[in-house]
C-alpha cells in the first residue's frame, strides 16, 4: 500500500468554486444583453414624443389642432404636462431643436427642464428659446383637452377622478370629445359619471331627452342642475325634471333611513359593548359596580400607551392593545373583587357607595400619573375613511370596525357561557347559588373569574371607544348609566337581552336626537325604560332560575 496521500485532480478542485462565478458571469451577461433592449424601448418611446411634439411646431393653426388631439389620445404620462405647459405659453424650443418646459418666466433668463425626461437645463436667455405659439381656438381646445387626457390613461382611479371633476364643467368644446371618449369607456362606473356629465350640459342647452340619463343619480350636482330646470322657463322641461326630482328625493329619504340606521348601530354596538361586562357581574354576583366605567377608561389608556411604545405604527399598537387592554382591565377587577367586593356581598347599597369612591380613585389616579386632558389615539390607516354605497350614503371604516369587533366579543362570550366549563358553572351560580355550592362548584372561584371576564370585556369596550373619542379621565363616565339601562332593558343577566337592548336603545337615540336634541333625547328613553320596567320588571329576557324567582 503506498503511503503517498491522493490528490483529487486540480479540475475537480476548481469546479466546486467555478459553479458560482459561471452563475454570476452569466447573469452579467444577461443583464448586458438586456441593457440595448430597455434603451431600445426608451429610444423609441422618446422619438414618439418629439414627433407629437414637432408637430405642435407649424405655423397651421389647424395642424396644431390635429397635433394636440394625437397628444390627447397617446396615453403619454407627460402628455397633460406639455399640454398645460403649451396652454401657459412655457412650451418652448431651443435653437438646437430641443424641446423644453420653462419653469418660471420672470426675469431676463428663465429655468429650463428637458420637456422629455424633466432634467433641469439651468437657465436660458429668452433670445435662446422660440416660443410655440397658439390662438384662442387653441386656448379652448387645449383646456378641454386638459379637462379629458387623463380619461385616455390606462390608470383606473385616475380616470374616475377625472370623470368626476367633469360633473357640472363641460362645454360646448367639450362635449364632442367626450361622446368619443364614452363610446371607448370600458368601466361601467366611468361610464355613467360622463353620460351623467354631458347629460347636464344638455340639460342646460334645453334637452329634455337629457333628464332620462339624471334620473336616479344622487350626486349633488345633479339635483342643482335639475332644480334649475325644473325653474327654467320651458314647462315641459321643468315637469320633466320635477318628476326625476320627486323621485331621487324618495331614494335620499331611503338613504338618510339607512345611514340612521348604521349610526345607531354603531351607537348600540358601543353600548353592548359597555353593558355586555356588566350584565355578566351583576347577573352572576347581583354587585351594581359603579367603577365599570373606569375599566372602560383602563382600556382605553391602554391603547394609547400601546401607540406610545410602538410609534408610527397604529395598526400594530392597535391590535396588541386588544389582549393588553382585555388583561390590564381584568386585573384591575379582580384586585377590585378581591379588596372590596368579597367583603361587602349581600350589601347592594354599601357595595355601589364603595365602587362609586373606587371609581374616584381611579379617575384621580390616571389625572396624576398620566395627564388630566385628553389624550389622543391614532386611527390606523386601514380603519380611516368611508366605505361609499352610492353618491349619498358611504359608512365611516372605523364605526363599521367597532360594529364587526361587538358583534366578536359578543360570538365569543357566548361560546366561553355555552360551551366552556366556566360557563356551564356561571350559569349554575346565577340561577340558584346555594345549589351550586352544594353540588361543588367552589362559588368564590366562579365570582372571581366573572369579575376578571366582565372587566376584561370593559376594557375591550375601551378599545374600540378609543377610535371613536378622545381618551380621558371621564371617558367611563359617559357610558356608566347608558349601561345599567341597556342591563335592565334587556334583563339582568342575559346576554342576548344586552345585544337586543344595545343595539336598539342605540337606534331609538339616534332616530330621537335630530329632531328631540341629545339631551331631551336620552330623557325619553329614560322615560321609556321606566315605563317598560313597570310592565317587564325583569327585562325583555327574563332571567330564569330560583334567584329570578327570588
Amino acid at each position: 500500500m503506498s503511503n503517498v496521500p491522493r490528490s483529487r485532480p486540480v479540475e475537480a478542485r476548481g469546479g466546486a468554486a467555478s459553479g458560482p462565478i459561471h452563475h454570476a458571469l452569466l447573469l452579467l451577461l444577461l443583464c448586458l444583453l438586456m441593457l440595448p433592449v430597455g434603451a431600445q424601448a426608451q429610444g423609441e418611446r422618446d422619438a414618439e414624443a418629439i414627433a407629437l411634439l414637432e408637430a405642435l411646431d407649424v405655423r397651421a393653426y389647424a395642424d396644431k389642432a390635429r397635433a394636440i388631439e394625437a397628444i390627447v389620445g397617446s396615453d403619454d404620462p407627460r402628455a397633460l404636462d406639455w399640454l398645460q405647459a403649451l396652454l401657459d405659453g412655457r412650451l418652448q424650443r431651443t435653437e438646437a431643436g430641443r424641446f423644453v418646459v420653462v419653469l418660471d418666466n420672470r426675469g431676463r433668463d428663465w429655468p429650463v427642464a428637458d420637456a422629455l425626461s424633466g432634467e433641469a437645463l439651468g437657465e436660458m436667455s429668452r433670445r435662446e428659446l422660440d416660443r410655440i405659439g397658439i390662438n384662442n381656438a387653441l386656448r379652448n381646445q387645449l383646456r378641454s383637452a386638459i379637462a379629458v387626457v387623463d380619461l385616455y390613461s390606462p390608470d383606473l382611479d385616475l380616470r374616475r377622478a377625472s370623470a368626476e371633476r367633469l360633473l357640472g364643467e363641460v362645454d360646448a368644446d367639450l362635449a364632442v370629445p367626450l361622446a368619443t371618449v364614452i363610446e371607448a369607456e370600458t368601466d361601467s362606473g366611468v361610464r355613467q359619471r360622463l353620460v351623467q356629465a354631458l347629460a347636464i350640459y344638455r340639460l342646460e342647452q334645453g334637452e329634455v331627452a337629457a333628464v332620462a340619463d339624471l334620473e336616479g343619480s344622487l350626486h349633488p350636482r345633479v339635483r342643482v342642475a335639475l332644480n334649475g330646470a325644473a325653474n327654467g322657463d320651458d314647462p315641459v322641461l321643468a315637469d320633466a325634471a320635477r318628476h326625476a326630482l320627486n323621485g331621487i328625493e324618495q331614494m335620499l329619504k331611503l338613504n338618510r333611513a339607512a345611514e340612521t340606521l348604521y349610526f345607531g348601530l354603531s351607537l348600540g354596538s358601543v353600548l353592548v359593548l359597555a353593558a355586555i361586562g356588566l350584565a355578566i357581574t351583576f347577573g352572576v354576583m347581583g354587585v351594581i359596580n359603579m367603577a365599570h366605567g373606569e375599566l372602560i377608561m383602563l382600556g382605553a389608556y391602554t391603547t394609547w400607551a400601546m401607540q406610545q411604545l410602538l410609534p408610527g405604527q397604529p395598526g400594530l399598537a392597535l391590535l396588541l392593545a386588544i389582549p393588553a387592554g382585555f388583561l390590564v382591565a381584568a386585573l384591575a377587577g379582580v384586585a377590585i373583587e378581591r379588596g372590596v367586593i368579597q367583603f361587602l356581598k349581600g350589601r347592594p347599597l354599601e357595595t355601589l357607595l364603595a365602587t362609586f369612591g373606587i371609581s374616584l380613585i381611579l379617575q384621580q389616579l390616571v389625572r396624576t400619573v398620566i395627564s388630566p386632558l385628553n389624550r389622543t389615539v391614532v386611527t390606523p390607516e386601514w380603519m380611516s375613511g368611508s366605505l361609499a354605497i352610492n353618491d349619498a350614503l358611504s359608512l365611516t371604516l372605523n364605526r363599521l370596525y367597532v360594529l364587526g369587533f361587538a358583534l366578536l366579543v359578543f360570538a365569543a362570550l357566548m361560546l366561553i357561557m355555552r360551551r366552556s366549563r366556566l360557563g356551564l358553572e356561571v350559569r349554575a351560580v346565577t340561577q340558584n347559588r346555594a345549589m351550586a355550592r352544594a353540588m361543588g362548584i367552589r362559588a368564590t372561584r366562579v365570582d372571581i373569574l366573572t369579575f376578571a371576564l366582565g372587566s376584561g370585556v370593559a376594557g375591550l369596550a375601551g378599545v374600540a371607544l378609543s377610535q371613536l373619542t378622545n381618551v380621558g379621565p371621564n371617558l367611563g363616565q359617559n357610558y356608566i348609566i347608558d349601561s345599567f339601562m341597556v342591563v335592565v332593558f334587556g334583563g339582568v343577566g342575559n346576554l342576548w337581552g344586552t345585544l337586543v337592548a344595545g343595539l336598539s336603545l342605540g337606534v331609538i337615540n339616534q332616530v330621537l336626537e335630530p329632531w328631540a336634541g341629545a339631551v331631551l333625547a336620552k330623557i325619553i328613553v329614560l322615560v321609556f325604560i321606566i315605563l317598560f320596567i313597570q310592565k317587564r320588571p325583569r327585562g325583555l329576557f327574563p332571567q330564569k332560575g330560583r334567584a329570578a324567582e327570588g
